[in-house]
């Protein structure tokens, strides 16, 4: 596509834009009456307008049934988080057993490090990214502790080489080589939050296989964003969140994939709970944990209805748009943002934004992260008053992500406009 940087350009993308009508399944946050440039699905998706009606559909049957609503709701609350999994399965590329949505990721990390990270004397290496999110860094670390070892020693980050932005893949497959006598656990995101670059999760698994490490996946920043094959590129484990492009409110319930050769090994260690103890005998409430032989054997609770209904919400509007459609205008709507980004630059006498995010297509997703070259932070606040909703990261970095279902051609040409306006101005 020979993309133009004017409005009826824009605007005639979005004419052709088989998902328009999605946006207005959506609220669309206001400033003095106009819709804002909402650019910050990479932190928290907006609401889908059915996500109330959906959680009313609970409360009315827990006011109505009280306790029977476990078995009599219309959608039973025992067996909830059941409904989710199948929809969930097309979000990551799994079967429907090696899903299940509970917890939070910070969370299910933990509960999959104590069944995946089983270090010994010999292998107790972790390989991540450098500027992982800090969660992921506190989680390592501490499990890193707890089981003996020194952080400064068992904790392999890789980082872009000097005067580089972005980490190469074949950096990362070279540390697994180097380290691979003493690797036990391969954990990255499977899209960096701080620059946007989506990493080859195939390579990088086929790279810790045969070092013969246990290889995982943060895809908090991948899951609703790009394309996702976990079974057939053989990951062993995955964990995410459900509230940035999978729009399902804010402290959303996570969910967690465990490939099936793991998740039908009932003998596996893992921090046992009663909801995922084999369903036939639960009720008997007997001792002995014997685990159910899918992704649920890892659960400890019953299902948190209210988040799941809105979960549930924003999963069937993903579902109607279908996922061929959505990745499609992602690589369209990325390709777009991209390409009016590089027109900030054009005749200015020096830089004034630096592209963090790979250009290359495959390497990117809906997140565009620009590296400010001066005056960043009073640039951000200039665009959050002009009705600009992106997010600002330290020290000098503003993370934008136009997402399909909900953002325009047009409202990307307009950021272009607002922001080189601002910096001109600035």
């Amino acid at each position: 596509m020979n993309n133009q940087d004017t409005l009826s350009f824009a605007q005639s993308l979005d004419q052709q834009d088989p998902l328009r009508s999605f946006r207005n399944t959506f609220h669309i946050p206001q400033l003095q009456g106009k819709d804002v440039i909402y650019f910050t699905g990479n932190s928290l998706g907006l609401q889908p307008k059915r996500t109330a009606q959906y959680i009313q559909q609970e409360l009315e049957d827990w006011a109505q049934l009280g306790v029977e609503g476990h078995f009599h709701a219309r959608n039973p609350w025992m067996p909830y988080h059941e409904i989710l999994s199948r929809q969930l399965a097309a979000v990551v590329g799994s079967k429907t057993s090696e899903v299940v949505a509970m917890n939070q990721l910070t969370v299910n990390l933990h509960l999959l490090m104590v069944t995946f990270y089983q270090p010994t004397t010999e292998r107790y290496k972790i390989i991540c990214e450098a500027k992982a999110f800090p969660s992921d860094q506190y989680a390592l670390e501490s499990q890193v502790r707890y089981h003996g070892f020194s952080p400064d020693d068992a904790i392999v980050e890789i980082a872009p080489r000097p005067g580089e932005t972005i980490i190469r893949e074949e950096d990362v497959v070279t540390a697994i080589e180097q380290h691979k006598d003493h690797l036990a656990l391969v954990l990255m995101g499977g899209v960096n939050y701080y620059t946007g670059q989506v990493f080859d999760m195939p390579a990088i698994t086929k790279a810790g296989h045969r070092a013969g490490a246990i290889v995982g996946f943060d895809l908090a920043h991948a899951v609703g964003n790009i394309e996702l094959q976990l079974h057939d590129w053989d990951v062993d484990f995955a964990t995410w969140c459900s509230y940035k492009y999978l729009n399902s409110g804010p402290g959303g319930v996570s969910g967690v994939y465990i490939h099936e050769r793991h998740a039908t090994n009932i003998n596996l260690p893992r921090f046992a709970g009663w909801w995922g103890y084999e369903k036939e005998t639960r009720f008997k409430m007997d001792k002995g944990f014997k685990a159910i032989p899918t992704a649920e054997g890892w659960q400890l609770s019953n299902a948190p209805v209210l988040s799941m209904a809105a979960h549930k919400a924003s999963l069937d509007v993903f579902e109607e748009a279908g996922w061929e459609r959505i990745h499609a205008k992602r690589k369209l709507l990325s390709g777009y943002t991209h390409f009016l980004m590089q027109q900030i630059n054009v005749g200015q006498s020096e830089p004034l934004i630096q592209i963090l995010t790979p250009a290359d297509e495959s390497r990117r997703g809906c997140q565009v992260s620009l590296l400010m070259l001066k005056n960043g932070k009073s640039i951000f606040e200039a665009l959050t008053k002009q009705g600009v909703i992106a997010d600002w990261r330290e020290p000098n970095v503003i993370r934008i992500a136009p997402v399909p279902l909900y953002n325009s051609y047009e409202d990307v040409w307009r950021f272009s406009e607002i922001i080189k306006s601002t910096l001109n101005n600035a």
